[in-house]
């Protein structure tokens, strides 16, 4: 056990990527290792990459060059998607020391420990081979934590890598993950997001490949019932995995926040077809139905992505309009990108970057329209705010249940309490102006 040497770390992507962190920053310090801000001189940078975007590819490599201007002693541990994907581009990154993959980054004390007697750069085992479930939750947020309750996906949709990343999907049963549940609960917060990478296929063992009894309904049924005073939110969740039933829980629940985010991606049966996606437009059309005749004041987000393979103008008009037709509160949208080894990537028939720029371009100015007509549909209401950062400029700002973004004149000690305000106007900046209910 090493002591007293300093560790840093820097998250790059997902939601899912924070809690991981943290957990590792954990284990780091219950090694010996202290933690400090990755801006700050420390013996080890450990950076947790993402390898959705090629922005991000790029961040990585921008990092490693910062810290070694920085602390050029130092040693830089590569971890995350970008680790398993492309271990070996990544060891030949100059100032990169050490590469994880998937099945050795919770190893990674040892890895610490040992570094000085390696004569290999790379750690990256077969993504096939893992099968180990690691729940996590993020911490340094005061009002709000992510809870990992899924890691890997099964889907293999045409442009996606991040099976090749993380593996089969998997998870525990509904009684381990309740167990770090409460443990994320007891830290304070008054928010807990559920995240995974598929987080509604919740259910299968931690072998990926077994299916329990147990389904995400069945979590939350259970984290419904506990008295704790922490809201609840569901992150991203596949259409076809978000069933009736949990619409219906959401419903009537007082814990569970009417907010619901699902991935589109295209509103062309088409393409859906071409991306192999799981769903049509019609199933697609009935689930925003059946969510706004339970809870007409439900967030519903959606992504989006534009540019894939193939898609015509005719196949983009043609998701546009899908997208304009649904009573939705705000959109995600991605412009495609090529991704090493994913089918799409393969296509002959690629559209032009400046055409997917703008098409991006044409779906954020609908997602502005439809955010802002979703706030003034909730002008003059009452609704119970989580407060989430300190004095900005002389105001703090939170969410509603229902995920509006509200701001209000500064108070002390506003951060993380939950107080009814009343909403008043929607800025230029989309977030509603409030005050303070008496």
């Amino acid at each position: 056990m090493q002591y007293n040497r300093k560790i840093a770390f820097h998250t790059l992507g997902c939601k899912l990527n924070y809690s991981e962190t943290s957990s590792l920053a954990n284990l780091a310090i219950d090694g010996g290792y202290s933690k400090v801000d990755f801006t700050e001189l420390a013996d080890f940078y450990v950076i947790n990459t993402c390898s959705v975007t090629e922005n991000a590819d790029k961040e990585c490599k921008f990092l490693v060059r910062q810290v070694k201007r920085k602390a050029p002693e130092s040693k830089v541990v590569i971890i995350g998607c970008y680790a398993q994907l492309k271990p070996e581009e990544i060891a030949s990154i100059d100032g990169v020391d050490l590469v994880l993959g998937t099945s050795d980054k919770y190893k990674l004390v040892t890895h610490l420990d040992q570094m000085d007697q390696y004569q290999q750069k790379v750690f990256s085992g077969d993504i096939k081979a893992v099968n180990e479930f690691y729940p996590t939750f993020s911490s340094g947020d005061r009002t709000r934590t992510f809870l990992k309750i899924q890691d890997g996906c099964d889907y293999f949709c045409t442009f996606c890598t991040i099976p090749l990343a993380r593996g089969r999907s998997r998870s525990q049963s509904v009684d381990k993950t309740i167990e770090i549940y409460k443990k994320a609960a007891a830290t304070g917060v008054k928010e807990i997001v559920l995240t995974g990478v598929n987080t509604g296929d919740f259910g299968k063992t931690e072998d990926g490949k077994n299916r329990t009894e147990e389904s995400l309904y069945d979590f939350l049924k259970c984290i419904d019932a506990i008295e704790d005073g922490v809201r609840i939110r569901i992150s991203s969740i596949e259409p076809n995995l978000l069933t009736e039933e949990i619409i219906d829980l959401v419903a009537q629940s007082k814990k569970l926040m009417p907010h619901f985010h699902i991935p589109l991606q295209s509103g062309s049966d088409t393409i859906l077809e071409a991306m192999h996606r799981k769903y049509n437009t019609e199933l697609y059309r009935n689930r925003i139905a059946y969510i706004r005749n339970k809870i007409p004041h439900a967030a519903i987000g959606v992504d989006v992505i534009v540019g894939f393979p193939e898609e015509t103008d005719d196949f983009f008009e043609e998701s546009y309009a899908f997208v304009n037709s649904l009573d939705i509160s705000y959109l995600h949208v991605f412009t495609y990108s090529e991704r090493l080894n994913t089918r799409a990537a393969k296509s002959e028939i690629q559209v032009p970057i400046e055409v997917r720029r703008n098409r991006n371009k044409r779906f954020r100015i609908l997602s502005d329209k439809l955010k802002r007509a979703f706030y003034e549909n909730h002008l003059n209401k009452e609704y119970p705010v989580l407060f989430e950062q300190e004095n900005d400029n002389g105001f703090i700002n939170g969410y509603s249940p229902n995920y509006i973004r509200v701001r209000i004149p500064f108070e002390e000690n506003l951060q993380n309490s939950i107080k009814n305000v009343h909403l008043n106007e929607v800025h230029p900046l989309l977030y509603v102006n409030g005050n303070i209910c008496q």
